[in-house]
């Protein structure tokens, strides 16, 4: 496996200083943001697609260092009923994936998406019970008329370019666990896999390395996020899972994202990683940090010393033993 990271938190810095520190820290791979929720701060698909002299720049700056790009990122909301934020999601990921398919980045990371509750509805809806039935049949609405067809023909524009969809299982999202994720894959195929984050399973109740088996053995990992989450069962006993407290209410969130190692230990970690080896998940393990207690560069830093202590490089041996 290689070791990248989400490059996003390093948006204030120019893209080849960037890149710079990355490989100084001993990192193989770059994420890069192309728009929506995490910005373009390093990367404009639209300006890369029109100058084709950038785009070759672009590229050379990647593998000068010995670097290579994991994933191009674009998560947004391509199915909201706030028309100009959808319709400026699905215009970024349609750059995107083209994009990617220039640079030969195999990859391409979002989010499902989350509809309204019916035809016209001005704001999302995430229906997460059963009962009262409404709710059971808003959802199989949004199924049926909204999340199916549209990753249909997204699925058909990406497969066509040569390029993975790797779904974030986010809160919020139509697609948010395994079996979310595994709905849409039959629907649409094995384009469509998972952007597998352990911190947005963690405080769903979801074991990690249980995901990993179930979404492993149907070969629906298409990338991976390496970010932690601390639950304060206190809080949690109060608000609940749930919690829609704001992220900067650290004292009384029932939980929040920490930097790897910070939320669980390593052993747990080493779980996660020898889990991945198992299902056949030979790629990169990309560092996400949105730990609000460490500064960008020590959240940073120690989740690259936590996780290069855990993350197998080399090949396989043979089992000389048997």
């Amino acid at each position: 496996m290689k070791l990248g990271v989400f490059t996003v938190l390093f948006s204030k810095m120019k893209f080849e200083e960037m890149l710079d520190h990355v490989k100084a820290a001993g990192l193989d791979a770059v994420e890069i943001g192309t728009g929506g929720y995490p910005g373009n701060a390093h990367c404009n698909p639209g300006e890369l697609l029109a100058d084709e002299t950038k785009l070759k720049a672009f590229k050379k700056a990647v593998t000068d260092r010995g670097l290579t790009i994991s994933a191009l990122s674009c998560h947004g909301n391509a199915l909201t009923p706030d028309k100009e934020f959808a319709q400026a999601s699905h215009r970024t990921f349609l750059q995107t994936v083209e994009l990617a398919r220039k640079l030969e980045v195999p990859v391409v990371n979002t989010f499902s998406g989350t509809p309204g509750a019916y035809e016209g509805a001005k704001v999302p809806s995430w229906p997460v019970a059963p009962w009262p039935n409404e709710y059971r049949e808003v959802l199989e609405w949004q199924w049926a008329e909204k999340i199916i067809p549209y990753w249909k023909e997204a699925g058909k524009f990406a497969s066509d370019h040569g390029v993975k969809i790797a779904l974030e299982l986010h809160g919020g999202f139509s697609v948010h666990t395994p079996a979310t994720l595994l709905r849409l894959r039959e629907a649409v195929g094995e384009v469509i896999g998972a952007n597998l984050d352990p911190s947005h399973l963690w405080w769903q109740g979801i074991d990690p390395v249980a995901a990993i088996k179930i979404l492993g053995k149907a070969g629906a990992i298409h990338h991976f996020h390496a970010k932690d989450t601390v639950i304060d069962q206190d809080n949690v006993n109060m608000y609940g899972l749930t919690d829609m407290q704001s992220y900067a209410n650290m004292q009384t969130r029932a939980w929040q994202f920490r930097t790897v190692g910070f939320g669980h230990g390593l052993k747990e970690w080493a779980d996660i990683l020898s889990a991945l080896r198992l299902a056949g998940y030979d790629y990169v393990v990309s560092i996400e940090h949105e730990d609000a207690l460490l500064s960008i560069e020590e959240g940073f830093n120690k989740a690259v010393q936590n996780l290069k202590q855990v993350l197998p490089r080399e090949e396989l041996s043979d089992m000389w033993w048997v």
